[in-house]
């Protein structure tokens, strides 16, 4: 590959002009280089001069006309420019010693080799020379290229020493894996399994990051079963690596949890990218080992798992930093109702049964429906293929229940406000009471969501209660 042809934009002559300038060794670095051989498109661009990364950014703002935005990071002697969605950053080449029980590293300067070795991988360790004279050489003195052309996770240094100097990268080498589609080096693998106690080091919002790629990678169950495998999951999501295993009693054996949370993971992927969704798909199970029973004559139950899973959301979210707003409430959502629609699949079911799963779930109801067939994980391919046929059945009298009574966005034609108007009552309980009545009555189909019924009917059970209407006619 001729790099030079490859640096087109004009960022990289402008760089290589300001490092002649000043009389500095510089290079594109990183993941740039390696999504350039992989041609794969990325905004941000890492610069590494044998100098002042700061000064080269300075002098590299002003020749771009010293309008975009500008930012000096003097803790870690790094700079970046904004260049609409792009961003630029640029560092001198260091060296980096680290203490064990911390990932914030002790820096000096350095050469191009000592930058190098700090990388964690060798595909991301790669840079290409901007000056002039050497424009577009390549120097790859850990065979990255070789590595990303065999598929492989490798670190520059040994496993050990990379790890244990920062113990992210573990996360960062099954992340890559799992995006990639590589494999991780045999050795590299081993380091994970040996160093996976470091892990603990590390602050919980920087795993979730990663543990997110990996989640809205295009095959998440890879990332899993390394992380799995490597004895890291225990680590950080001891809940998950709890579905893991099969109980037999009397010839009676139910399903690895932990496969088939990692199925319907990977089967929601194909048709969504929310976070959130696939958060919802790796939970849905999740308090099975805590509801599982056995019984002679039924064999194993899992009996509220949805319920108790639901409880148990906040407090992963929590633990794992996740955020605890809108997001958890949705997870938490989906968890509860996941096995509502496969009720519903009988002939028999009534428009209510329908509304009342419409109403819960709301505007989410796609995303449920999307769920319930994902989670079809049968080896069956006759008994999957009938489930599915069942959720086409639900969702078109899902269609239909809702084209007819807008129960998706259901809201009270009558307000508790108007209740205690009606009949002169003071906020409390009796309100609270009156208001769920009217709203049980329209799920059920007993009245209509209209005004005239509703009130109708409110008059009703008021004076069931004895309660006097108040200025009404």
């Amino acid at each position: 590959m001729n790099l030079a042809a490859q640096l087109q934009l004009p960022i990289f002559k402008t760089v290589g002009e300001v490092a002649d300038d000043l009389g500095y060794e510089t290079y594109v670095v990183g993941g740039f280089v390696r999504d350039l051989f992989l041609k794969r498109g990325g905004q941000d661009i890492d610069f590494v001069c044998v100098g002042s990364g700061v000064k080269l950014a300075k002098a590299v703002h002003e020749r771009l006309g010293g309008k975009l935005p500008f930012s000096v990071f003097k803790t870690y002697g790094t700079a970046m420019i904004k260049n609409g969605a792009q961003e630029l950053e640029f560092v001198g080449a260091r060296k980096e010693s680290y203490q064990r029980e911390s990932r914030k590293p002790m820096v000096e300067e350095g050469t191009l080799d000592d930058d190098q070795k700090r990388r964690d991988f060798t595909i991301n360790a790669m840079a290409i020379r901007l000056n002039k004279e050497y424009f577009g050489e390549l120097i790859d003195p850990f065979s990255g290229l070789e590595d990303l052309k065999e598929k492989w996770i490798k670190t520059p240094l040994t496993p050990e020493q990379t790890f244990s100097d920062d113990p992210l990268r573990m996360m960062r080498a099954i992340r890559f894996a799992t995006q990639l589609k590589f494999d991780i080096d045999p050795d590299c693998f081993e380091g994970l399994m040996r160093m996976k106690e470091r892990i603990g080091i590390v602050s919980k919002e920087r795993i979730a990051v990663e543990l997110n790629k990996i989640i809205l990678s295009d095959q998440p169950s890879y990332g899993f079963k390394l992380l799995f495998q490597a004895g890291i999951l225990e680590e950080i999501f001891p809940e998950m690596v709890a579905l893991h295993g099969v109980t037999t009693i009397d010839d009676k054996s139910h399903k690895d949890n932990f496969y088939h949370t990692l199925q319907v993971l990977d089967n929601i992927s194909q048709y969504t990218d929310s976070l959130w969704l696939r958060w919802a798909a790796i939970l849905h199970d999740i308090a099975k080992p805590a509801t599982k029973r056995f019984n002679k004559k039924t064999g194993w139950t899992f009996h509220g798992h949805e319920d108790k899973g639901a409880r148990m959301v906040p407090s992963i979210f929590r633990r794992m930093k996740l955020p605890m707003g809108a997001q958890m409430k949705y997870v938490q959502k989906m968890v509860r109702l996941h096995l509502r629609p496969i009720a519903l699949v009988k002939d028999e079911t009534t428009d209510a049964a329908i509304r009342r799963v419409v109403f819960e779930a709301g505007e989410d109801i796609d995303d449920l429906m999307t769920l319930c067939r994902a989670d079809i994980t049968s080896k069956n391919n006759h008994k999957v293929k009938r489930f599915l046929c069942n959720f086409d059945k639900v969702e078109k009298r899902i269609q239909e229940v809702e084209a007819k009574d807008k129960v998706r966005i259901f809201q009270p034609v009558i307000t508790g406000k108007e209740i205690m108007n009606t009949f002169a009552l003071s906020p409390g309980k009796e309100v609270g009471e009156l208001k769920e009545a009217l709203k049980e009555a329209v799920l059920d189909g007993e009245i209509k969501n209209e005004y005239e019924d509703a009130m109708a009917f409110l008059l009703k059970m008021g004076k069931e209660r004895g309660l006097n209407p108040n200025h009404i006619e």
